[in-house]
């Protein structure tokens, strides 16, 4: 029987995944090395982000881009994120992110070099899962100590 997470807002679900992962996700690195360790974290962490994307498509009743604007807004509940929406058409989604409380958060936890395969690394799976035709480009993100992130979806 499995609980109804849509309850606990995303920024939550990532604090308390990071305090349980993270602890292991070192002790793996330790065991393992940095490479493999993480290689194999980037692996699950992607296909739960792929499944998250496909199941976002149905909760927003389709793939367009403009039913993913409306989903991506989850991410920013009560000011989670700041963003900046550059362009919203039928074949381009484009944002800056000017604040990540999900960067903050896993600094707060000391868990800063972990936040980017946490978080960041999830969306490009998500984006793919939400609709294979989409794909998403980004060269900066705040957990990686740019001043925002740059998200550009497009369809392919």
């Amino acid at each position: 029987m499995g609980a109804d997470l849509s309850q606990i807002d995303i920024l939550t679900r990532r604090e308390i995944e990071a305090l349980i992962t993270g602890p292991l996700i070192r002790a793996f690195v330790e065991e393992l090395g940095r490479e493999k360790a993480l290689a194999t974290v980037r692996t699950v962490i992607e296909s739960l982000a792929f499944e998250s994307g496909v199941q976002l498509a149905r909760q927003m009743g389709g793939d367009s881009i403009a039913c993913f604007a409306k989903g991506f807004r989850a991410w920013g509940v009560g000011g989670t994120l700041e963003m900046e929406r550059l362009e919203l058409s039928e074949t381009r989604y484009e944002v800056n992110i000017k604040r990540c409380k999900y960067a903050e958060m896993y600094k707060e936890l000391g868990m800063a070099d972990l936040g980017v395969i946490l978080s960041c690394s999830r969306d490009f799976a998500l984006v793919a899962g939400f609709n294979p035709r989409m794909t998403l480009r980004r060269a900066k993100t705040i957990m990686e100590g740019y001043d925002h992130c740059d998200f550009r979806i497009a369809m392919k």
